[in-house]
């Protein structure tokens, strides 16, 4: 599975998680998606559909910065903020 990630192209990679992204905040601020969860009775899993609503769009959101820093970590690509190299440069 890390092969196929590093194949894969910066291009393709964001955009996968750029439109995973803008569905869920699609889903936020899409005043009619909500309005139509309000007036469900249901529950689900004990919660009122429209509590649940924001529950499972955070969780979404959440898990696609999560997946989207993972993969940039397999393909080597965070910014290294460690103060290592600069204190072998100052001979400390």
């Amino acid at each position: 599975m890390k092969a196929f990630i590093q194949r894969l192209s910066r291009r393709s990679i964001v955009t996968f998680f750029g439109a995973l992204y803008a569905v869920a905040l699609l889903f936020a601020l899409f005043p009619p998606l909500y309005l139509w969860g309000s007036g469900s009775r249901f529950d689900v899993l004990g919660i009122p559909f429209a509590i649940m609503y924001w529950v499972i769009d955070a969780l979404v959101l959440g898990l696609t910065l999560t997946a989207f820093y993972i993969v940039e970590d397999i393909r080597g690509e965070l910014d290294d903020d460690s103060l290592e190299p600069l204190a072998e440069g100052l001979g400390g």
